[in-house]
């Protein structure tokens, strides 16, 4: 349609140009440009594909490699600081140290493994992978944050397709690295360096909070960009069966990844018809006659507003003073007020017991399959599988959760309630020892380590509101690593 319509000749170059700077400017762009962010912004995932290149090339032993594994959980999920900067300053800072964080970090320990510096001690390397990781931390508030501020009415949609497509990253990365080097893993950990950095840096003016107006057909757009991740998530579950069956080549490999890079790039069509039909009521509006209607009304009488006195003023302004005095549920809360709330302490013993339990059984898939006497091959298998359990996860708990809300009142909190128990049932064929009980508990623990996301997300800001969000989604996310610990 659109291609039709400039075709025709009726647009010119000034037209061109008042489009694509509309396409620029937009929103959906906006999203369009978060997307391919986290799209290479799940490093932290990967580190089982890595993590045996550091222990042979620096000659360490299993404690130090779950040492250095333990510092780049707590570098993944302690992103208060990332909040807290994007509290002050605009998404681009806070997606440009995550940039130089990203690639100092990872690219220190490919210059360790490769020997181009001398052996780094363990605390050095426990430091360089904590700042890589935190990172994603950083590429996460900027990107999420803002296009949920920017897309306040369908919340639900934005977190399951931003948080669905961090889920996927470990394996559309996975694809990237095997057309670009080969096997070698070494060089893994360089892609991992500078990729994720390129991307944020190539769309720091793009991703920005922008002026809300909703569009009717909102929740319409976002099943169009949700159809193409799961082509996306469709194509990557072949690709990962068909490389354990099959010995693919170099130039197999370099096939698969342009069809990945294809079906990433693909949601851009998407934004341009939605961006040239807005383009185009635009236009209309501002060529219609306008036609005034005065109407003469007498003035209200204005109200005397008394003037605030210092001590008044140092009252409203102390937040010490209102911590136990929070405002309504969806009402901005202050960070104090939502972190000495109870309903963020349900959150976060929800978050410790089910993230923490479910990604505790996720790291550990391979020993557990080992000890139940499972092949070698259905093991890779149905680990390599998990991150595409893990997006479905949070896409279907995203969209979902926002017709439930919106259709039935089905309120957030209680679906994530039932996800949780369908966790349990996950754990529980694992502890029993069900005969073939790993191939389904893989896709139950999966789909639910992922589904809990969205939802967490979404009820911190329903619950208290968009004023302090970046601060208050990255203190759930840090209660992660008390579920972890708790685990061991």
């Amino acid at each position: 349609m659109v291609v039709a319509e400039f075709s025709s000749g009726a647009f010119g170059s000034k037209e061109m140009r008042s489009f694509g700077l509309q396409v620029l400017h937009g929103r959906w762009f906006m999203l369009f440009a978060s997307m391919l962010i986290l799209s290479v912004a799940g490093a932290t995932y990967m580190f089982g594909l890595y993590s045996n290149v550091i222990k042979t090339s620096l000659g360490y032993d299993q404690t130090t490699l779950n040492f250095l594994s333990f510092f780049k959980d707590l570098g993944g999920n302690v992103g208060i600081i990332a909040g807290l900067v994007n509290e002050v300053t605009g998404p681009w800072v806070v997606l440009l140290i995550g940039s130089v964080m990203n690639f100092f970090g990872y690219f220190m320990i490919w210059l360790a493994v490769t020997g181009r510096t001398s052996k780094p001690r363990v605390w050095q390397m426990c430091l360089y992978i904590c700042v890589g990781a935190n990172s994603q931390t950083f590429s996460n508030t900027g990107a999420v944050v803002s296009c949920v501020k920017n897309f306040p009415s369908s919340r639900g949609s934005v977190l399951g397709l931003l948080k669905g497509l961090v889920g996927l990253s470990g394996a559309i990365i996975t694809q990237l690295y095997h057309a670009f080097y080969g096997k070698d893993s070494k060089a893994l950990i360089l892609l991992i360096a500078w990729l994720p950095a390129a991307v944020s840096i190539v769309f720091l003016p793009i991703v920005r909070l922008i002026e809300t107006v909703r569009q009717p057909n909102e929740l319409r757009i976002f099943y169009n960009l949700l159809y193409v991740t799961l082509g996306l998530a469709g194509f990557l579950m072949a690709l990962i069966i068909m490389q354990h069956k099959l010995k693919f080549s170099r130039m197999c490999y370099i096939g698969s990844a342009s069809v990945v890079l294809m079906l990433l790039f693909l949601p851009i069509v998407v934004v341009i018809i939605e961006e040239f039909k807005l383009w185009k009521t635009k236009i209309k509006a501002v060529n219609e006659p306008i036609q005034l209607k005065v109407v003469a009304e007498n003035p209200a009488p204005a109200e005397l507003v008394p003037a605030a006195t210092p001590q008044t003023q140092q009252k409203l302004n102390s937040c010490f003073q209102t911590v136990f005095k929070p405002p309504v549920r969806g009402e901005d809360y202050t960070i104090l007020q939502a972190l000495f709330s109870i309903d963020m302490l349900i959150l976060f013993i929800a978050t410790i017991c089910g993230v923490g339990g479910t990604l505790t059984a996720i790291d550990n898939l391979g020993q557990i399959g080992n000890s139940l006497g499972y092949p070698t091959d259905s093991i890779s298998t149905f680990i390599s599988l998990v991150s595409i359990w893990n997006y479905l996860g949070r896409v279907t708990s995203g969209f979902s959760s926002e017709v439930l809300l919106k259709k039935y009142k089905f309120p957030r909190p209680l679906m994530l309630t039932l996800v949780l128990l369908l966790a349990c049932v996950g754990h529980l064929l694992i502890a029993f020892g069900v005969p073939n009980c790993l191939y389904f508990s893989s896709v139950i623990i999966g789909f639910c380590f992922g589904a809990q996301w969205p939802l967490i997300f979404a009820i911190i800001s329903e619950l208290f509101g968009l004023k302090y969000y970046a601060t208050l989604i990255n203190f759930g996310g840090a209660v992660v690593l008390l579920g972890l610990t708790s685990s061991m």
